[in-house]
């Protein structure tokens, strides 16, 4: 499970996140939505052990995800990866994948989570040569190698065309069904739709709804519902 409980993190005189209290159950597919400048990546951030709170406390599987066994047990998608572009995607996925001691692998691991990703064409070829689209499929690549139970994606479908949307999507799906716990921050609804179990809503650093898709849309559609639950909370009084 993932437990967060009054989640806070302020910078100077500016709160970003709130006093947020999350619990996720394992195996859940969960969706965290927001506007622009909603505080979802500095609370992913906070929940994969990367940002230290203000407040509060993170525990996934009763640990503390800065603790160097938990971290290996977990696996991040930032929102604007960055690449040592001069190495090939092989390399760089190896490289990642040696960071993980207990859990190193072969050549051949690393070649069928580059086919998995879509860029098995291209793992000889240096990663300052891919589109962004590819750098979005190494990225997401990268945070599978150590094969983790906890996944923490970032934007993961930002970048792609609608075929690769489709594949990540696919990969999303089949990683769920092997047990992985998957929560990732979008602004992408129709596709939070169709993967979530669950969802939370955060708006200016507060939680407003954590639970079901079908108890928060009440039979409309989830950017319908989302549209208008974000403007009646920002309306002046």
């Amino acid at each position: 499970m993932i437990e967060a409980r009054d989640l806070t993190k302020i910078y100077g005189a500016h709160t970003v996140v709130d006093g947020i209290s999350l619990a996720i159950k394992k195996g859940t597919i969960f969706g965290f939505l927001g506007p622009n400048g909603a505080g979802k990546t500095t609370t992913i951030k906070m929940l994969v052990g990367l940002n230290k709170p203000t407040k509060g406390t993170v525990r996934i599987d009763g640990k503390d995800p800065a603790e160097h066994r938990m971290r290996e047990n977990i696996g991040f998608m930032p929102e604007s990866p960055v690449f040592y572009e001069h190495l090939t995607g092989y390399e760089f996925l190896k490289f990642c994948g040696d960071l993980f001691h207990a859990k190193a692998k072969s050549q051949g691991y690393y070649f069928d989570i580059l086919k998995k990703v879509g860029l098995s064409e291209a793992r000889d070829q240096m990663i300052k040569y891919y589109s962004k689209g590819m750098k979005q499929r190494m990225a997401f690549a990268q945070a599978i190698v150590n094969d983790p139970d906890y996944l923490f994606l970032d934007e993961p479908l930002d970048g792609l065309d609608p075929i690769g949307r489709r594949e990540l999507k696919k990969i999303i799906k089949s990683l769920n069904k092997e047990g992985k716990t998957i929560f990732f921050n979008s602004h992408i609804l129709f596709d939070t739709e169709e993967l979530c179990h669950e969802i939370g809503i955060l708006n200016r650093g507060t939680l407003i709804y954590s639970g079901p898709i079908e108890a928060f849309t009440k039979g409309r559609s989830l950017e319908e519902q989302f549209v208008t639950s974000i403007e009646k909370i920002s309306k002046p009084l």
